[in-house]
């Protein structure tokens, strides 16, 4: 079932996605080499708590900890560990959800580390890009499909692939609610845009094949050629002519000012 939004809801989202947006600035001022990605956890963890949130990853489903960290192939659901430590030339996802006003919010960000090859900046670029496109399509009268070609297009028009494995969501006071986003799609197909839904876009592209294993943990999910991949995630409102965004990088864009990607 698709839970529409009030007015007074979406702004009770809009503040857990402002948390959200911070959270991954803080997490910003310290990716550099030499960093575990347990580090970065437990940075993110107080951080969400000190300021009146949950983080909503932890102990869901099992996951144990408020961040998935991915590095480089690793597409999504990395855990972070005392023994991953990143290193120059690397990049990272952090993909989080934080519990805040009874809404969850969701976002991610990929982050270079040191010095990182153009063909990889590039990747992510599109990446960024194709996530922009699709929330250009959340608007009321498109349907599901109008996103995901928007991404499938841009994506392979550049020469790389769309993991299909994985999905955006409705999002709200469940973490994840229905719809399912796909990242690649036929336009004109799948259930009409209503003003006042709420949905998590993130498209996840390989700079090689699309096809993916899952790691012994579990959880983490890699590319299978182990070329890098990138995932950039936005929660948006479906409005009348324009999505409104409710998380924001711009927080992200004040701390890594000319290296932002």
């Amino acid at each position: 079932m698709i839970f529409l939004k009030t007015d007074e809801e979406v702004e009770l989202m809009r503040q857990s996605n402002t948390l959200l947006g911070k959270t991954l600035a803080e997490i910003a001022k310290v990716i550099r080499p030499g960093v575990t990605t347990a580090a970065l956890d437990r940075l993110a963890e107080e951080y969400i708590r000190d300021n009146g949130g949950i983080p909503s990853c932890k102990n869901f489903e099992g996951y144990p900890c408020a961040l998935c960290t991915s590095v480089n192939e690793q597409v999504v659901h990395g855990i972070p560990s005392d023994n991953v430590e990143l290193k120059d030339g690397d990049i990272i996802t952090i993909d989080t959800c934080i519990l805040l006003n009874g809404f969850h919010s969701d976002s991610a960000y990929t982050f270079p580390v040191g010095e990182v090859k153009e063909e990889t900046l590039q990747l992510m670029r599109t990446t960024k890009q194709a996530l922009y496109l699709g929330i250009e399509q959340a608007v009321v009268g498109r349907r599901l499909g109008d996103i995901g070609f928007a991404i499938q297009n841009h994506a392979e028009k550049a020469g790389y692939s769309v993991v299909r494995e994985f999905v955006g969501h409705g999002i709200g006071r469940e973490m994840h609610e229905d719809p399912e986003v796909c990242n690649y799609g036929r336009r004109g197909n799948g259930i009409v845009l209503k003003s006042g839904m709420t949905i998590a876009i993130e498209p996840m592209i390989a700079m090689g094949r699309r096809n993916i294993i899952i790691e012994d943990d579990g959880w983490t999910a890699r590319t299978a050629d182990r070329k890098p991949a990138a995932h950039y995630e936005l929660s948006v409102c479906v409005r009348q002519g324009k999505a409104d965004i409710l998380s924001t990088f711009d927080y992200i864009k004040e701390v890594l000012g000319e290296r932002y990607i």
